[in-house]
């Protein structure tokens, strides 16, 4: 995955982990707009409706991550992964309680994976993967988060 491989502990991007990580930043890449570079993954859902449009994640994209992680007080850890210091930790039971469990279902469903599981590795992976993103401390547009996923 390039950007992403020393961006998580141990470097390893799963396929599972990078579809996840794309369900909150870059909807596109699982709702069936894949672009060419991103060919679209077998269990493939249309993107929840109601929720933040398919351009942007699950979430509202990048910026939306940051903000419900604000909202349920991890503002700081969030922070600390857009600036330029330290990244601080986030427990994967304090990122499920601010994901919220349909966000967490919806991203389980289309990887695959067991919630517990998906919870801990992108509570692992998240910090590095938005450090990466905001290397300058500002955080990207849309399309600059998508590009990053389809290098």
């Amino acid at each position: 995955m390039g950007l992403f491989d020393n961006a998580v502990p141990g470097g390893n991007v799963t396929k599972p982990l990078l579809i996840a990580l794309g369900a909150l930043l870059v909807g596109k890449m699982l709702s069936g707009k894949s672009t060419e570079s991103a060919p679209a993954e077998p269990q493939a859902a249309p993107a929840p409706t109601g929720g933040a449009s398919a351009d942007g994640g699950l979430l509202g994209g990048l910026g939306g991550l940051l903000d419900r992680l604000k909202e349920a007080g991890h503002g700081n850890a969030a922070d600390s992964w857009v600036g330029t210091g330290q990244n601080q930790p986030i427990d994967a039971n304090d990122l499920g309680r601010a994901l919220g469990p349909a966000v967490i279902r919806e991203i389980a469903q289309r990887t695959g994976m067991d919630e517990q599981e998906l919870l801990k590795q992108l509570s692992t992976a998240l910090p590095g993967v938005v450090d990466k993103l905001t290397p300058g401390g500002q955080v990207p547009s849309h399309r600059q988060v998508a590009s990053a996923f389809n290098d």
